[in-house]
């Protein structure tokens, strides 16, 4: 089986624990110090908050500053349009910002909720017949309804 560990930075260990929970999230304690909080989105996706100087013994590379420049954007899907207002709502009400305004393509509808760091998620639903189908031809039965 596999399992998703996204690795990410932060200024305020503490702080982003309370942000991650109030989402909905567990801290997984077995994996969780005074460096890094195991942030446990499911059985299979886990976030590892990591202090950025603990981050930083991971690579050799450049930590840039999720605020300004983009490493990577994490989807993550919900069961509906109404599971991703409320979690992106519990973020705004709990320290994190929304970048911009939801988005609905017909067939997807996202929102997209940065955390007290910067580090930014989306949060996604997808009508499931477009997932099995492609929105292609979801999109088509639904204009010939």
């Amino acid at each position: 089986m596999t399992h998703i560990f996204v690795n990410i930075p932060t200024a305020d260990l503490e702080k982003s624990k309370a942000f991650y929970t109030a989402l909905g999230c567990d801290i997984n304690p077995l994996f969780t110090d005074e460096n890094a909080a195991c942030v446990v989105w499911g059985d299979n996706i886990q976030f590892m908050v990591l202090t950025k100087e603990y981050f930083a013994t991971f690579t050799d590379k450049p930590i840039v500053d999720p605020r300004t420049h983009a490493q990577v954007l994490i989807a993550i899907s919900r069961d509906s349009r109404e599971a991703v207002d409320t979690i992106v709502e519990a973020g705004v009400a709990n320290g994190g910002t929304e970048p911009g305004e939801a988005k609905d393509y017909g067939f997807m509808y996202s929102r997209d909720l940065e955390d007290p760091d910067g580090n930014g998620i989306e949060f996604v639903f997808m009508e499931p017949q477009a997932a099995e189908q492609g929105p292609d031809v979801y999109l088509a039965e639904q204009a010939k309804a």
